[in-house]
């Protein structure tokens, strides 16, 4: 496990992006549409409603509540895929499909119901596992969520979703150690994996460790330059490490791929006050992030990954200088993670 410091600390008070919680949207659904044996879709005959004699409607078939998902209708798909499943009880992925619409919909509490009723169904659905994982971290059940996602790892081992969901989890419940390590060895199986290399980023500056974060975060932005949460995130280490010129490109960049991203926006204006009269530090990003490369190449062969980002003999003094800025630092470090 990773047992490293750094003797840098966070000079104001950043602006993270967005958490899985605000940007579901970069949750990838990631859906298997099922067969029609697997769905439990109905002939198609019509039903008379109760309502009106008069009046035939058809049942809600899974491509109809699923064509309302893929509209971003979240609302709606829930609704039919209630409809859905109580005409179909038995089908997991029915289940599956309206924990993840009531999610996106902000229907917690249902989503979890869904989730764990698909797992009743069938307890090895990995995807019921990890997006009530996510789920969970949301709602702030770091424990639970752990449960989960060790019980898929359990199923299938060499997943890098669900060890970048461990990392998230662990680091839920403040073991940074064992969370960096979770982090490592997603990137050990893919090395293009951003958003473990922008969560990666994020523990650090939530360890008060930007100047570690830059490597991660550099390497992120060279992959998916057009991620605003990546751009962000990048920017937020950047000015906490002085790099105040390439602070600023990083938000002007962040607003070029979503105007609207309010996080960016008042970094921004924070950062160019700043570097009015200031001697800025240039900085290698593209240095840095082959320099990740290389450290996730390492990680590949060795049997326990290495956080080699910063010397220990850092410990003594970011322990002093720490302790001046923990308020400042608990406010930067919300809404950072996501996938």
């Amino acid at each position: 496990m990773s047992r490293t410091a750094t003797g840098f600390t966070l000079l104001a008070v950043i602006a993270l992006a967005a958490c899985e919680g605000n940007e579901k949207a970069s949750v990838k659904a990631d859906v298997t549409t099922p067969s029609t044996a697997e769905s439990g879709a109905t002939d198609g005959t019509p039903v008379t409603t109760t309502s009106s004699p008069s009046t035939v409607s058809a049942p809600v078939t899974y491509a109809d509540a699923e064509s309302s998902f893929h509209r971003g209708d979240y609302a709606e798909a829930t609704t039919k895929f209630d409809t859905y499943t109580r005409d179909n009880p038995d089908n997991a992925w029915g289940q599956y499909m309206l924990g993840l619409s009531a999610w996106k919909s902000g229907q917690h509490d249902r989503a979890l119901q869904a989730f764990d009723a698909a797992l009743q169904i069938d307890p090895t659905h990995r995807k019921s596992l990890l997006n009530s994982a996510r789920v969970l971290l949301e709602t702030n059940q770091p424990e639970e969520a752990l449960a989960r996602v060790q019980k898929s790892l359990s199923i299938e081992p060499m997943s890098g979703e669900a060890l970048r969901l461990l990392g998230r989890a662990q680091a839920g419940l403040g073991h940074f150690d064992e969370a960096v390590d979770a982090y490592q060895r997603a990137l050990a199986l893919d090395d293009k994996d951003v958003w473990t290399m922008n969560n990666l980023g994020y523990l650090y500056i939530q360890q008060g460790r930007p100047d570690a974060a830059l490597p991660p975060l550099a390497r992120a932005v060279e992959i998916r330059g057009n991620a605003p949460v990546f751009q962000n995130n990048l920017g937020s280490a950047l000015e906490a490490t002085g790099h105040l010129a390439a602070a600023k490109s990083a938000y002007e960049s962040a607003l070029a791929a979503d105007s609207t991203y309010d996080k960016a926006s008042v970094g921004l204006t924070r950062v160019t006050a700043r570097i009015e009269g200031t001697d800025t530090v240039s900085v290698d990003l593209a240095g840095l992030s082959q320099q990740f490369q290389e450290e996730i190449e390492g990680w590949k062969t060795a049997e326990a990954p290495v956080d080699s980002t910063v010397s220990d003999s850092a410990v003594t003094d970011s322990a002093t200088a720490d302790s001046a800025t923990t308020d400042s630092s608990q406010a930067m470090v919300r809404d950072s993670v996501s996938q």
